[in-house]
């Protein structure tokens, strides 16, 4: 499960200082929309689920992540590998939380967004952890649909490597 906390605060205090669309109200539904993918894309890979995770990315995806060891990350078998190896194979229970969300919309057709993401889980030996990672993913739309094209997470990876 995925909570976000504070979105709707942070998207209206963002949209009465400047607002790129004529409409408020649109340009609101425009970041709430966002919110709403990113959250489906974490729920994607907190299940296991790489099929409906490649329905979210760009089979193009880039990625800067601590997997990734420092190099930029093109593709999804890169990411494939660990829905295969580690997050399919998990039955224990993953819960994420979704901490200031800010989205910057660029145009009609692309968005970026930035959060901290709080993940708890159980460890190896049965333990209750948490883990937190900073991230930022940019996203654009075509043919009515969101794809995220690129992201960055720094921190903790956003799996937990749990045995």
């Amino acid at each position: 499960r995925v909570l976000f906390f504070r979105s709707w605060a942070l998207l209206l205090s963002s949209s009465q200082r400047s607002s790129p669309c004529s409409n408020m109200t649109e340009h609101l539904s425009r970041k709430q929309e966002i919110i709403k993918i990113t959250e489906q894309l974490i729920e994607a890979v907190n299940n296991g689920d790489f099929e409906a995770y490649a329905k979210i990315c760009d089979p193009g995806l880039t990625s800067f992540e601590p997997e990734g060891l420092g190099n930029l990350v093109e593709g999804m078998d890169f990411h494939r590998f660990y829905f295969d190896n580690l997050l399919s194979k998990n039955s224990k229970p993953i819960h994420t939380t979704i901490l200031n969300p800010h989205v910057h919309m660029i145009g009609e057709d692309a968005a970026c967004i930035a959060y901290i993401r709080l993940t708890q889980f159980v460890d190896s030996q049965g333990r209750p952890r948490s883990s937190q990672s900073e991230e930022t993913r940019v996203w654009h739309r075509r043919d009515s649909r969101w794809q995220n094209v690129h992201f960055h997470c720094s921190g903790a990876p956003a799996a937990p490597l749990q045995g």
